[in-house]
């Protein structure tokens, strides 16, 4: 009997360009500055408050929106960092990482046909997870060499049938953040025309050049606004998967309606070592601020040596390149040989894109690795186009 047994609205999505190169990756030996996880683990009070927990027999389910010190926690760092007074009890969901959190609530607020607006490129996940929603994807193609949110592009996309914006911001994989302006535009838009924004702030703690703006601090944008972040960026523990959906009780409560039959609850001793970390002092966050933009630098040098052209990057730990100096002018046949040609490993912008031409040529490598590492990475590549 001949079938096909993949659903239909899940048809070309397949495996996840990070699960190829980060095979790719193993089968070479080659250094992977594809998926975005550092090298090195993260603070060791907020791994040692894990362990205790372990110890402590905090083992067994905990509460499906999170256990009540995390959200605590959540709530003390929004009012820390930007002034959001929020109710931890209502206003909060912990999530098994900001993955799951961007599913549940594409899950809990699209109806089949709904429209949803996201920036292109966007992260593989934006596209499963409106597939599975059963809602249309409208991409906003943010464009080298400037990435720049296109308001007038934005305004024109809406329709009668849009359900809500998809913002991601510091954003994956150029590395832009959006400024005052383009935000204000965003919220502008969405009281007008009465739409619900999901923002994905994952990379909140990694901005060099412009300061990271929560939409949700806008006026008018509390209500309308749910706020997305996790815990396996900010703090080197990605495996972990912690994350979390903020806002206005009525979006969370969509987010925990569909998340309770996707993990119902995950993480019960690392929820309490999260909640840890949330506290540390300025310092950490300042210190983690100043490592990442030191790594930016280099590798972005690096790369200019090698003859890429490169766009730095304002935030996250990802730099953009283009191929076609270096004789390319498809960046997927590039990730593809790079292994084999000097043993390093990057992911292709085209597979982020609805709009394959505007990310043909671009390729994305990550930086959050030890600057050895960073060396090594970049030798490799001036040898093979030496």
């Amino acid at each position: 009997m001949t079938r096909n047994a993949l659903a239909s609205r899940l048809h070309g999505l397949g495996t996840t360009v990070f699960a190829e190169m980060s095979a790719l990756a193993l089968a070479t030996g080659s250094i992977n500055l594809g998926q975005g996880f550092p090298d090195t683990d993260g603070p060791d009070e907020i791994a040692e408050a894990a362990i205790a927990a372990i110890r402590d027999g905090r083992n067994q389910y905990p509460p499906n929106p999170g256990i009540p010190e995390l959200r605590a926690a959540i709530a003390a760092h929004q009012q820390r960092f930007y002034g959001q007074t929020i109710d931890p009890d209502s206003e909060i969901v912990v999530t098994t990482g900001a993955t799951e959190a961007v599913a549940a609530a594409l899950l809990g607020l699209v109806d089949p046909g709904d429209e949803v607006i996201a920036l292109e490129p966007f992260y593989d996940s934006y596209a499963a997870g409106i597939a599975m929603a059963a809602g249309t994807r409208v991409g906003i193609t943010l464009r080298a060499p400037y990435f720049r949110l296109d308001v007038a592009r934005l305004r024109a996309a809406v329709t009668d049938r849009t359900r809500l914006i998809l913002l991601n911001s510091p954003h994956n994989p150029t590395g832009t953040v959006l400024n005052r302006d383009e935000l204000q535009a965003v919220a502008d838009l969405a009281i007008e025309r009465d739409l619900i924004v999901v923002t994905d702030e994952v990379y909140e703690h990694m901005t060099y050049d412009e300061a990271h703006i929560p939409l949700a601090t806008f006026p008018g944008m509390a209500d309308r606004t749910l706020t997305i972040s996790s815990a396996g960026k900010t703090f080197s523990f990605t495996g972990w998967k912690v994350g979390w959906a903020v806002g206005p009780a009525d979006l969370v409560t969509a987010v925990r309606t569909a998340k309770q039959f996707l993990t119902f609850v995950s993480g019960a001793p690392f929820q309490p070592a999260i909640a840890v970390g949330l506290g540390l002092p300025d310092a950490y966050y300042d210190g983690l601020r100043a490592s990442l933009q030191g790594k930016r630098d280099r590798l972005c040098a690096g790369l200019r040596e090698v003859g890429f052209e490169v766009f730095e990057p304002a935030g996250t730990y990802f730099v953009t390149a283009d191929v076609r100096p270096l004789g390319y002018s498809d960046g997927i046949e590039f990730c593809r040989d790079l292994p084999k040609r000097c043993g390093v490993v990057a992911i292709p912008h085209q597979v982020f894109y609805d709009d394959l031409e505007a990310g043909r040529p671009l390729v994305r490598f990550a930086f959050c690795k030890k600057d050895e590492v960073l060396d090594e990475a970049v030798d490799r590549m001036r040898g093979a186009w030496a």
